[in-house]
């Protein structure tokens, strides 16, 4: 058991640290042109998990602090990590409110190193040891955390159980 929660560890960090180096912090949010916003947008967000589909639905979201059993509450407004210069929504806010909204719990660690989560459980759904959720928006994996990255008004966002 000791071995197993080492390897899953190192896989988080890993994983996590490949996730995070893969783009520069002021790059993020750049391309829509707007910076700085934390006024509520309107996504899709579609939770996909190994067996089927868990959650498909709009949902109203800001970037605000989250609160996970094994996390703690932290911020999670997109000035993670020095990501974006102000307050912006973002995956993992929109996450947490569909679960508030729609009576669904999810779960996950948060790493300080990196400001974010990294999302384990979600509708008890566990990533375990040889899985992990991956996050997309508009079919594109994100290059940095979910705390981290901007989403805009119309994004479709995902949350998808992926095995490695």
């Amino acid at each position: 058991m000791r071995m197993q929660l080492a390897h899953r560890a190192a896989v988080t960090t890993a994983a996590l640290a490949l996730t995070f180096a893969a783009a520069a912090p002021a790059a993020v949010g750049a391309e829509s042109g707007h910076r700085g916003t934390n006024a509520p947008v309107k996504v899709s967000l579609t939770v996909q998990g190994p067996n089927g589909l868990l959650f498909n639905g709009k949902v109203r979201t800001r970037g605000h602090d989250v609160t996970t059993a094994t996390g703690g509450t932290h911020k999670c407004d997109g000035t993670n990590g020095g990501a974006n210069p102000t307050k912006v929504p973002t995956p993992t806010a929109a996450l947490d409110d569909a679960a508030r909204q729609n009576g669904f719990t999810w779960d996950g660690a948060w790493h300080a190193s990196f400001e974010d989560f990294f999302v384990d459980t979600i509708k008890n759904v566990s990533g375990g040891s040889s899985a992990y959720w991956s996050i997309a928006v508009n079919g594109t994996p994100t290059p940095v955390g979910g705390c981290q990255f901007r989403i805009n008004a119309g994004d479709q966002v995902s949350f998808v159980w992926t095995a490695f």
